[in-house]
């Protein structure tokens, strides 16, 4: 079983020429032969289909990211919603 649960197009920030647009995308997959259910998080560069990275965290490992990325919006003031 493999199925996305959400995904963006990101432009480059601005003034920073650098940095290509880039997606991501979220979604849960049991395809390992421990047939454990896992969080997959994949960003690649915007064209370049396959040529990205693909983290699978289990509930911990995905409860651990969820902290840090509320952790992270609070560092600059903004409400990390629910």
């Amino acid at each position: 079983m493999k199925k996305s649960i959400d995904f963006a197009l990101l432009d480059s920030p601005p003034s920073d020429d650098d940095v290509p647009p880039m997606s991501w995308i979220v979604g849960v997959a049991d395809v390992f032969d421990d047939a454990v259910p896992r969080v997959f998080v994949v960003t690649e560069e915007q064209g370049r289909n396959g040529y990205g990275h693909t983290l699978y965290l289990d509930e911990t490992e995905a409860r651990r990211l969820r902290t840090a990325l509320a952790t992270a919006l609070r560092e600059f003031g903004a409400d990390p919603g629910t």
